[in-house]
């Protein structure tokens, strides 16, 4: 029997990153993977939506020019489509599989040892690789469980991945769909809606059962996002429950009723489900090793990644946390750390990035204003339009905003950031760093920043609270807001 330091089943993206974390410790290190190496983090997911929606927001932005100057849309087939996804795939795939081979091969001491195979745990310690050729047992001092997850489905709706989809069928179709119903309003739902309404080739449905989409995000964010959306050509069902889906006639017949109980029928070519995602658990034989599961994962509780059986570790979309490429390189590498470096400092949440690819797009780090009200925090809250900011009227781009959140007292640590709009993802890791340190506003004003550059916005922001603004928000009140937030109460804060 085989022994290694650590195995890690599942090479999506927190799999791999451990995997190379334990090769930075000198460990031997065997990563076991079923499918394919980098998971819904290129295939089916994060790397290949977003290309297609990098694509669509382009053509969106040609139209733009276009149509306003009276002539005829661009429009790009769904094969060229297809074409830029599928390259930038292969791109990626080409970078693990060298990196795999020359790993194995010629460098790091032949430290990493990769098995094609389901992996699925026999004891704390033992793991059986199960292919179509053989299977065999190896042993691992410490195992970590990558194994991500897979789109939720409805019960009794039959997902054929064709006339019925989830995010795994998208980029099977064969052509743009005259029209779709996406089922679910949250972060992918809404960036599907985005994407092919900005292709303006598929008349899209939004069925959201709450009062507005993106219902976690404090409401301006929602409403100019929701708004946008409908202006193309996107209807929402608000309120809205969806009382049937079915296949009639090789199209989909959906239901809904409305908040008011009124019912309305439609037909449309093609449904999505978007309705959140499932840890993939059932096959590791949890049981096996005395692993304990909670509601959305594999039980990790305060453990930070560490499950009840102390050398078996949970990483990524299993453990339950935020399902995102990023937090599960995160998880993945702190494992490894915790596992082979001693590492005691605890895995923190609180600063990580996210960005929402919709229109505009949407960047965001901490608290939001929703958060400081329920859990009764007292904030200070500054927010600076994107139509002064010098880099944005450059670009012709002056729609969205920023909006800093920080303590209400006189160190105003920064406690969250929401940017909107072109570049937002560019504006938001200072501030995300400056979260971590606990560090106080003045950081930020005394940079030095590109000019002219979006993230000259943030530094506005701070100049606001610190009453040293260029432009002051009692003269541009439409464009500029600072007010504390304390009760659920906004109070407009007195600045020249």
């Amino acid at each position: 029997m085989e022994n290694f330091d650590l195995i890690i089943i599942g090479g999506g993206p927190a799999g791999y990153a451990a995997a190379m974390r334990g090769i930075d410790f000198g460990k031997n290190v065997c990563l076991i993977e079923a499918k394919r190496v980098g998971g819904a983090g290129v295939y089916d997911g994060a790397l290949s939506s977003k290309t297609m929606w990098e694509v669509a927001n382009k053509v969106s932005h040609i139209n733009e020019t276009l149509v306003s100057e009276g002539r005829k849309p661009y429009e790009l087939s769904w094969q060229e489509v297809r074409r830029v996804v599928n390259e930038a795939i292969f791109e990626r795939k080409f970078h693990y599989s060298c990196h795999i081979k020359l790993l194995q091969e010629e460098t790091m001491n032949s430290l990493l040892t990769f098995e094609r195979g389901h992996g699925s745990l026999l004891s704390k310690n033992e793991v059986l690789i199960k292919n179509a050729d053989e299977q065999k047992i190896i042993r691992g001092d410490k195992i970590i469980l990558a194994t991500g997850s897979t789109p939720r489905k409805l019960p009794n709706v039959d997902v054929d991945e064709k006339i019925i989809l989830t995010s795994d069928g998208v980029e099977k179709m064969q052509d743009y769909p005259e029209s779709m119903v996406i089922i679910g309003a949250g972060v992918i739902g809404c960036e599907y809606a985005t994407i092919f309404s900005n292709f303006g080739k598929t008349k899209v449905y939004l069925i959201d059962r709450q009062e507005r989409i993106l219902p976690f995000e404090d409401e301006d964010i929602s409403k100019l996002v929701a708004n946008n959306l409908e202006k193309n050509g996107v209807t929402i069902h608000h309120s809205a429950n969806l009382e049937r889906i079915e296949v009639k006639d090789g199209k989909v017949e959906y239901e809904i009723i409305n908040n008011n109980g009124t019912r309305e029928i439609i037909q449309v070519e093609k449904a999505l489900l978007s309705i959140g995602r499932v840890p993939n658990i059932k096959s590791l034989n949890l049981e096996n090793a005395g692993v304990n599961m909670s509601k959305r994962g594999i039980h990790i509780g305060d453990t930070d990644t560490q499950t009840n059986v102390d050398n078996i570790y949970a990483v990524g979309d299993v453990s339950g946390h935020i399902a995102l490429v990023n937090v599960g390189e995160i998880e993945g590498r702190h494992a490894v750390e915790k596992a082979f470096g001693n590492k005691t400092m605890a895995l923190s949440y609180d600063n990580v990035c996210t960005i929402m690819f919709l229109k505009p797009e949407v960047a965001k780090v901490g608290l939001n204003e929703l958060d400081c009200i329920r859990d009764n925090i007292p904030v200070k809250v500054v927010k600076i339009d994107y139509s002064v900011i010098a880099r944005a009227v450059a670009m012709r781009k002056t729609e969205g905003f920023f909006k800093i959140i920080v303590s209400n007292d006189d160190e105003m640590r920064i406690l969250g950031m929401r940017a909107v709009g072109e570049h937002a993802s560019s504006a938001i890791q200072a501030v995300g760093l400056l979260i971590k340190m606990n560090a106080p506003i003045e950081v930020l004003s005394e940079l030095v920043h590109p000019h002219p550059s979006i993230v000259e916005g943030v530094q506005e922001c701070v100049r606001m609270l610190l009453n040293r603004s260029i432009f002051k928000s009692s003269v541009f009140k439409d464009k500029l807001a600072c007010y504390s937030l304390v009760d659920g109460v906004k109070t407009p804060l007195q600045r020249l």
